[in-house]
C-alpha cells in the first residue's frame, strides 16, 4: 500500500523511513500544529444499602467537541466482575455522551468498583488569534440554539438584584466581550477569597449556586455558576463545562469550568474562572460534559461534603439503594487527568490524525455494545489491541506509528460481519 502526501512546491521537505512500516514518510519541515494526547482515569465505588437486582450506571464520557476527539475506552482489570457489559451512548443533550455500565445484582453492603481509562486527541488551540476586542453581542445577533444559555435557573440566578448590580459593575464603560470575560474571571476567583480559604481549610462548603457564591465565594462549581450568571446578566450566553484537568497533580471528584459565546467566527470560548484566567487553551483539560439549563435545575449534593449542594451530575445510578462511596480522594471514588504527549505536525498530518481517529473510534463505539460471533470478536480484539499499541506509540512521540496502527485497527474493524 502506498500513501501519497500533497506537498507545496515551495515548502522544503525531508524524507524519512519508518522501519516498522517500511513506507516512506514525506514530512514538511515547517511544523505548525500541536496534537496532544490526554488521558483520564476514574475510580467509581458503589455500595448497596439493600439487596438489589441488576441496574445501570451512566458515567459522562468525553464527546467530540471543540477540537477534542475521543480515541479509546479501557475498563481496567481490577474492576469488579459484577460488570455485565458496557457501551458508549449518546446523551439526549448533544454532543454529550456517557458510558452505560450494566451491573449485576448486589447484596446488602456489597461494594463494586468500576475503574476505567479513556484517551482523547486534542488539536490544541491557544486563542492567540483572538482580536483585541470582540463586541458584546446583541440578543438579535445570537444564533437561536445558544439563547437557552441566557436563562435564569436554580443555580444560575441571573435575575437576582445583587447579581444584576455586580454584572453591571463588570461591564462598566466597556463593550469589549474579552475585557468583560477577564473581569468576570478575575472577580469570580478573587472576591472574598479569605472565605473560600476558610471553607477549604475546614471543609465547611455550602450551596454552590451563583448567589451564595457571590456572598461567600465557593468551589469550582459555584465559581462557574457565578461567572455564568454575570455573563448572562450582561446578555452573553454562558454555561458550565465539566472537565478533567490534565495538569492537576492530585485526585478529585469532578472539575467545573465555563464557556461563553462570542460570535459566529469564534463561537464558544473556554474560560477558567476557578483559576481567574480567560481564555484557557484546549490541551489543559478533557471536556466531559456541556451542561444545559436542565442540568442546572437537576443538581445533586457533593459526596464528600454533604452541604455542598447545587452541583450538576456527571454520573447517574438508576437504583436508589445503591450509593457512590467517597471518602477523602485517597480512598474510594476519585478522578484524575494526565497529559501524556504532544507532537507538532503540519496541517496535512494533523487533519489525517483527526480523521483516522474519528473513523476508528466510531467503529469501536459501535461494536463495543454488540454481541459478536467468535470470529468477529477476534477481529474486534485485534483492533482494540492495535488501538492500545497506537496510544503507546503516540505517548512515545511517534505520530506516524500512531497513524499506522490506527489504520491497521480500521482494517480489522472492517472485517467484522454484522
Amino acid at each position: 500500500m502506498i500513501l501519497l502526501f500533497l506537498i507545496s512546491v515551495a515548502s522544503p521537505i525531508v524524507i524519512s523511513v519508518d522501519v516498522e512500516k517500511t513506507i516512506p514518510v514525506i514530512q514538511l519541515t515547517e511544523e505548525n500544529e500541536e496534537l496532544d494526547l490526554l488521558r483520564a482515569e476514574h475510580y467509581l465505588y458503589l455500595e448497596a444499602e439493600e439487596n438489589v437486582d441488576s441496574f445501570n450506571v451512566r458515567y459522562s464520557f468525553p464527546p467530540e467537541y471543540n477540537r477534542q476527539y475521543p480515541i479509546f475506552l479501557e475498563l481496567i482489570n481490577n474492576s469488579s466482575d459484577k460488570i455485565i457489559d458496557y457501551k458508549i451512548e449518546d446523551d439526549i443533550y448533544e454532543p454529550n455522551k456517557f458510558v452505560n455500565f450494566t451491573i449485576d445484582s448486589m447484596e446488602k453492603n456489597e461494594t463494586v468498583l468500576i475503574h476505567f481509562n479513556y484517551w482523547v486527541l486534542v488539536n490544541n488551540y491557544d486563542y492567540s488569534d483572538l482580536p483585541k476586542s470582540i463586541k458584546i453581542p446583541e440578543k438579535s445577533e445570537l444564533p437561536e440554539n445558544v439563547t437557552k444559555w441566557l436563562s435564569s435557573t436554580e443555580v444560575v440566578q441571573k435575575d437576582k438584584l445583587r447579581i444584576k448590580l455586580r454584572a453591571r459593575q463588570m461591564k462598566f464603560i466597556t463593550n469589549n466581550l474579552l475585557k468583560l470575560a477577564e473581569r468576570i474571571s478575575r472577580f469570580s476567583k478573587q472576591h472574598r477569597r479569605i472565605l473560600f480559604l476558610l471553607q477549604y481549610r475546614f471543609g465547611s462548603y455550602g450551596p454552590q449556586d451563583a448567589l451564595t457564591t457571590l456572598k461567600r465565594n465557593g468551589e469550582c462549581p459555584g465559581i462557574s455558576h457565578l461567572g455564568s450568571a454575570l455573563f448572562r446578566a450582561n446578555g452573553v450566553p454562558a454555561r458550565s463545562i465539566m472537565a478533567t484537568p490534565s495538569n492537576y497533580d492530585f485526585w478529585f471528584e469532578m472539575h467545573y469550568m465555563l464557556e461563553y459565546y462570542s460570535n459566529e467566527k469564534f463561537g464558544w470560548i473556554l474560560s477558567g474562572s476557578h483559576s481567574g484566567v480567560s481564555p484557557i487553551e484546549h490541551k489543559k483539560q478533557i471536556i466531559h460534559r456541556i451542561c444545559y439549563p436542565e442540568d442546572e435545575n437537576n443538581t445533586q449534593a457533593d459526596f464528600i461534603y454533604p452541604k455542598m449542594t447545587g452541583i450538576e451530575r456527571w454520573f447517574w445510578v438508576d437504583n436508589e439503594n445503591v450509593t457512590p462511596y467517597y471518602k477523602d480522594l485517597k480512598e474510594g471514588s476519585k478522578s484524575r487527568g494526565f497529559f501524556e504527549s504532544e507532537v507538532y505536525v503540519n496541517s496535512f498530518d494533523a487533519n489525517w490524525s483527526i480523521e483516522i481517529t474519528k473513523e476508528v473510534f466510531s467503529k469501536f463505539e459501535y461494536y463495543i455494545g454488540l454481541s459478536l460471533s467468535d470470529e468477529d470478536y477476534g477481529y474486534f480484539t485485534n483492533a482494540t489491541d492495535l488501538q492500545m499499541t497506537a496510544l503507546n506509540l503516540f505517548k512515545d512521540g511517534s505520530i506516524y506509528g500512531y497513524l499506522w496502527r490506527m489504520h491497521l485497527a480500521n482494517v480489522e474493524y472492517d472485517k467484522i460481519q454484522v
